[in-house]
């Protein structure tokens, strides 16, 4: 009886842990610093931020400011990740977007917070959505560079 539930323990552990390791170039993109040079770009990366929140968080977005940007969430045992963006003035007029993301589920976050994090940064640097598909309900959409 206890080796048949051991056995099972492993299985459903086993089952519930992460797809493996992170590929290196998704990490690399989602560590590299976001920093914008000068108001203009600094306020169209913010927009950018704004816009991929909208459009891949499952939460409603609580807070909206120049500084921050913040969804409702995690929920309880939910995989679904609550975003906290936020926008940091430099000295030399260039602003640094961090990013943040989490969700309280013993099972692991879905999507992946580094491959968020990665697709996040790149969008906001290029105004184009990821070739991935946006997940459930969501379509992917490119902002139109300014």
């Amino acid at each position: 009886m206890k080796k048949t539930l051991l056995a099972t323990l492993c299985v459903l552990a086993a089952g519930c842990s992460t797809s493996g390791p992170i590929n290196p170039d998704v990490m690399q993109i989602a560590t590299t610093p976001l920093t914008c040079s000068g108001q203009t770009e600094c306020d169209l990366w913010w927009q950018r931020a704004q816009t991929w929140v909208t459009q891949h968080s499952r939460y409603k977005i609580e807070t909206d400011t120049d500084t921050l940007i913040q969804t409702t969430g995690p929920d309880g045992g939910k995989r679904a990740l609550a975003y906290q963006i936020t926008r940091t003035q430099n000295d030399d007029g260039s602003a640094t977007i961090g990013f943040a993301a989490h969700c309280d589920s013993a099972l692991g976050c879905k999507p992946n917070p580094w491959e968020a994090g990665a697709d996040f940064k790149a969008f906001v640097r290029s105004g184009v959505a990821s070739a991935a598909p946006a997940g459930p309900g969501r379509a992917a959409v490119a902002a139109t560079p300014q």
